[in-house]
C-alpha cells in the first residue's frame, strides 16, 4: 500500500490477538459531508442499510492495511490519511461470534462524485451533512444506529480539524 498518513497519537490494535475485528472509516468530502452506502438486500447483517466504508480485518492483515483495502474495494478511492480514531465498540450480530470494531476519520484520493461501488455489496450512495444523518437511521432497530452516530462524531470531528 501507498504511503499512508496517520495523525499523531493515533494507534492501531494488534489484529492478530484472536479477535474478530472490523475496521470503518467515515470519508468526508472537505464541504462538511460525509460519503454513506447502502447495503444490498441481500446481504446476512445489516441488509438494505446505510453504512460506512469498511469491512472485517483478514488474518495476517493489520487494521491499517485493512482499512485501505477496504475503502478500495468499496469505493476504488485510495486511502491517503487517518485523521482521528472516531469510535469503538464490540458488538454481536446473530452468528453469537463478537466484533472488536474500531472506526477512523480518513481522507482519501478519487473522484468523489464517482465511487466505483460493490453492486453485489450495495447498491447506492449518498453524502449527508450534519443536518442529514438522521437519513442513515432506515430499516433498523433503534439500537442500531451507532452508524448515524459514527458518522455525526465524523463530521464534527472534520469540522475539528478544518477538514
Amino acid at each position: 500500500m501507498a504511503e499512508v498518513e496517520v495523525a499523531d497519537g493515533i494507534s492501531f490494535p494488534d489484529t492478530n490477538d484472536g479477535n474478530r475485528w472490523v475496521v470503518g472509516g467515515v470519508i468526508t468530502d472537505g464541504t462538511g459531508r460525509a460519503f454513506a452506502q447502502r447495503r444490498s438486500p441481500n446481504r446476512a447483517l445489516f441488509p438494505h442499510c446505510w453504512d460506512i466504508v469498511g469491512g472485517h480485518v483478514e488474518p495476517g492483515e493489520s487494521m491499517l492495511d485493512a482499512l485501505g483495502r477496504e475503502i478500495t474495494e468499496e469505493t476504488g478511492w485510495r486511502l491517503t490519511a487517518v485523521l482521528a480514531d472516531l469510535y469503538r465498540l464490540v458488538w454481536t450480530p446473530g452468528d453469537g461470534v463478537d466484533r472488536y470494531e474500531i472506526d477512523y476519520l480518513v481522507r482519501v484520493d478519487g473522484d468523489l462524485s464517482a465511487p466505483e461501488l460493490e453492486r453485489e455489496k450495495h447498491t447506492e450512495f449518498m453524502w449527508v451533512d450534519e443536518n442529514e444523518t438522521h437519513l442513515l437511521r432506515d430499516h433498523r432497530d433503534p439500537g442500531d444506529y451507532f452508524v448515524a452516530d459514527i458518522v455525526a462524531l465524523g463530521l464534527g470531528r472534520a469540522k475539528e480539524l478544518g477538514c
